[in-house]
């Protein structure tokens, strides 16, 4: 009974949005939720594992399939489209958020029709390109709803 009640609690917190990192789910005593924060106050990074190896092997053929075509099969940039890997792109995101990342990619790409890509497939590409970008996987997928990904800041640069 207690743990369908903390499920039912966990569930409404999510979809009122009150997963803000100033307590909510994790002050709780709630399980993590990849995309939260692990405790309050605490803010997780890119290099605090956010996706999985697996989750960003689902993400390079999705890549090649959607992304490569503007961006490079090597993730290098074209000429009207910007490199997604290495220092430029790194550095051009630190201290943004993944979900300014996430809702850019959500809304924009591919360009020529975002809604294409679902969102569960735009958080592979982007676990992909962290990993491309030599971020550590962990043990949680990364979230595809922009508001928990508000949580984790982009940071060029280990902590």
């Amino acid at each position: 009974m207690k743990s369908s009640f903390v499920t039912a609690v966990a569930a409404a917190a999510l979809a009122a949005g009150m997963a803000t990192g100033s307590g909510g789910i994790a002050a709780a005593g709630l399980p993590a939720i990849a995309g939260l924060p692990a405790t309050a106050g605490q803010a997780r990074t890119t290099w605090d594992g956010i996706y999985t190896e697996e989750q960003a092997a689902r993400g390079e053929p999705l890549y090649q399939e959607w992304c490569a075509s503007c961006h490079a099969p090597d993730l290098s940039g074209g000429d009207l489209a910007p490199g997604l890997v290495g220092g430029e792109f790194v550095w051009n995101w630190s201290g943004i958020t993944v979900g300014q990342l996430f809702e850019r990619l959500r809304i924009s790409m591919p360009q020529e029709n975002p809604s294409n890509v679902t969102r569960a497939e735009k958080a592979d590409i982007l676990a992909f390109m962290l990993y491309v970008n030599e971020f550590p996987a962990g043990e949680h997928e990364l979230a595809d709803r922009t508001n928990m990904l508000e949580q984790i800041m982009f940071e060029a640069v280990q902590p």
